[in-house]
């Protein structure tokens, strides 16, 4: 009998660490999907580039090159700046000059 609670203890805990890793697997490629390339729709680019402007003193510039970089790359870094390495497209996207034209 003691054999069998052992087993069954055993075989309960083995699906548990089974369950956390699927979820923790789960949880990674979702978040990896949430900022990278391609990752958005173009009606997403507006709520996005909102967040993403949201703290500078210069909004409206801010939103119309976001919104056009968005369109074009499908992606917007996370955080109100930096983080592009993360979008290479919005990143790597320059103006004629070779400053960055992605916020």
């Amino acid at each position: 009998m003691a054999k069998i609670v052992a087993v069954l203890f055993l075989a309960l805990f083995a699906m548990s660490i089974l369950a956390t890793t699927v979820l923790a697997t789960n949880g990674k490629h979702h978040h990896s999907k949430k900022y990278g390339p391609g990752s958005l729709n173009p009606s997403q680019c507006q709520p996005q580039c909102t967040r993403r402007c949201s703290k500078t003193q210069y909004h409206k510039p801010c939103m119309f090159f976001c919104q056009k970089c968005c369109n074009k790359c499908l992606c917007v870094p996370p955080g109100f700046y930096g983080n592009k390495s993360v979008c290479p497209c919005y990143n790597n996207w320059k103006t004629k000059e070779g400053g960055p034209k992605c916020p």
